[in-house]
């Protein structure tokens, strides 16, 4: 496992690609989380839109607004020494080219962030490639799409079917074809996370979708075992918590468990 003392940059994650060296990111929404992300060397600090469950008690992300994003990214912001920030664009903020822009700038120039993610497929190669062409770097997200879970009629592994699977790998190429920097893919088989990581330039980060993605990503609070009581704790999840003395201690045995491509096991991946 590397140590990285200097700042992190995509170039950085790329880097790490090419080495087989795993990628480990957790979502945080303040500066005390962000401040024992670091110290445990998380490389990447997702301020993600699922602070719309976490900390606001909403049932999906879609109550989740721009200036929302901005508070929380720039709170993690304010702790970040070498981490990325990767900040969400949350429901209905990209919805044309010209609209992601406004609300990119907001969540780089206010909220401190270096990256800003989207979900969708085909539908967004416009907006990344406009996103890219005015020097913002963006990561991709496909596979289960919070945003659309009406749509998509509830949290569903996507990507089983040939068609389906197929649809997805020439999807992601098209992403990063339109300057994608980075790609989440969430809830698919772990044979077709590794096909799609395999076959892109630009790392891949797993969440429920297998051990051979580039990188993996988890909720802080699932990861904690910090849960609404109603909430039913997805398959890819694993407690960390457990069986360690400390929050500290616990983010520290994630950042190990991914380094050594020990988590997600079996049990956590989807076929």
């Amino acid at each position: 496992m590397s140590v990285i003392n200097s700042q992190i940059t995509v170039t950085t994650l790329a880097q790490l690609k090419s080495k087989g060296e795993p990628i480990t990111c957790l979502t945080c929404y303040d500066a005390s989380f962000a401040k024992l992300l670091e110290i445990a060397g998380v490389e990447i600090l997702l301020i993600g839109d699922s602070l719309g469950n976490v900390i606001q008690g909403h049932d999906s992300t879609l109550p989740v607004t721009i200036s929302n994003m901005v508070y929380h990214s720039a709170c993690v912001a304010k702790a970040r020494l070498r981490a990325l920030l990767i900040a969400d664009m949350p429901f209905l903020s990209y919805a044309t080219p010209k609209q992601a822009l406004r609300n990119a700038a907001c969540l780089l120039q206010q909220g401190g962030a270096h990256v800003v993610k989207l979900e969708g497929g085909l539908e967004q190669v416009e907006t990344i490639r406009h996103l890219s062409n005015q020097g913002v770097a963006v990561c991709g997200h496909l596979g289960l799409l919070p945003q659309s879970v009406h749509k998509l009629g509830g949290y569903k592994v996507q990507g089983r079917s040939t068609e389906a699977a197929s649809e997805l790998k020439t999807t992601a190429l098209a992403l990063e074809e339109a300057g994608a920097k980075l790609l989440v893919l969430e809830c698919v088989p772990a044979t077709l996370a590794a096909e799609i990581s395999r076959s892109l330039r630009i790392p891949v980060i797993g969440i429920g979708a297998g051990v051979d993605c580039d990188g993996q990503v988890l909720v802080l609070y699932d990861m904690l075992g910090i849960r609404a009581t109603n909430a039913i704790t997805p398959r890819f999840v694993k407690n960390f918590l457990i069986g360690q003395s400390s929050i500290e201690a616990a983010i520290q045995a994630y950042v190990i468990a991914v380094k050594q491509r020990q988590f997600p096991a079996l049990e956590h991946c989807f076929i």
